[in-house]
């Protein structure tokens, strides 16, 4: 998969509130929805020397200044490094064939598949600062969509969201409430998901992760999801 692919998945999946083009840059408007949806891209033959014109446009939204760095991206990972940005949330990509997850249901009253989400899943996402913002993102998306509400001795316990884009979900906003975590729960939704993806015609099941996750990597790793790639932020520290 090559960046671009990554980014376009990324933006089917989980849009911002706009996008516009600014002298070969991509400029997201966030509104809040965290890094995904607000960092700056450069396009191909973007003349990197000029960052400068996207950190405005970023200042100009009221954002801080921003930048997504793809796998191949060292010219302009250096540049940013030489003028004070600092490396900001460095994250893993995983997949895995939709069929390798989809092979035997969660227990009978754990997942439930929900659109739109729920009170109570807006209260399990809050509680790990997802934001209404980020629910908001969820309603952008206007492909196949859906959310999993987990449930743990008959409570609320965890949720998730995913998208599909040319065959793959990809799965965004994995959450387990503090008191029901280490019970095998996001390992529920993630194969709940993968059931609805496959029902879906999608091949794929993808998510994103930050290197500093470690319990999360672990899982996705235990579950036989791949790291084929990646990409890590650089911002520039407030004075």
């Amino acid at each position: 998969m090559t960046p671009e692919t990554l980014t376009s998945l990324i933006e089917a999946t989980w849009p911002a509130k706009s996008l516009r083009k600014v002298d070969g840059w991509t400029i997201r408007e966030g509104a809040g929805g965290g890094s995904r949806v607000s960092a700056a891209t450069a396009s191909v033959g973007a003349h990197l020397e000029s960052y400068e014109i996207a950190a405005e446009a970023m200042q100009a939204l009221g954002q801080t200044p921003l930048f997504m760095i793809r796998a191949g991206e060292d010219e302009l990972d250096a540049l940013l490094e030489h003028d004070g940005y600092v490396i900001k949330d460095p994250v893993t990509y995983y997949t895995a064939p939709t069929n390798l997850l989809a092979t035997k249901r969660p227990p009978p009253v754990t997942c439930f598949q929900v659109w739109p989400p729920l009170a109570a899943q807006a209260e399990i996402w809050a509680e790990g600062g997802i934001n209404d913002a980020r629910l908001t993102v969820m309603h952008r998306v206007t492909g196949a969509k859906t959310t999993i509400l987990g449930r743990q001795n008959d409570t609320p316990a965890g949720t998730a969201f995913a998208a599909i884009h040319n065959g793959t979900a990809m799965v965004h906003a994995i959450e387990t409430a503090t008191a029901f975590r280490r019970q095998g729960l996001g390992r529920h939704m993630l194969t709940a998901l993968s059931f609805w993806a496959k029902e879906q015609g999608a091949e794929t099941v993808a998510l994103l992760v930050t290197r500093a996750n470690v319990g999360a990597n672990a899982l996705y790793a235990s579950l036989g999801m791949t790291p084929v790639g990646g990409y890590h932020y650089r911002i520039k520290p407030e004075a």
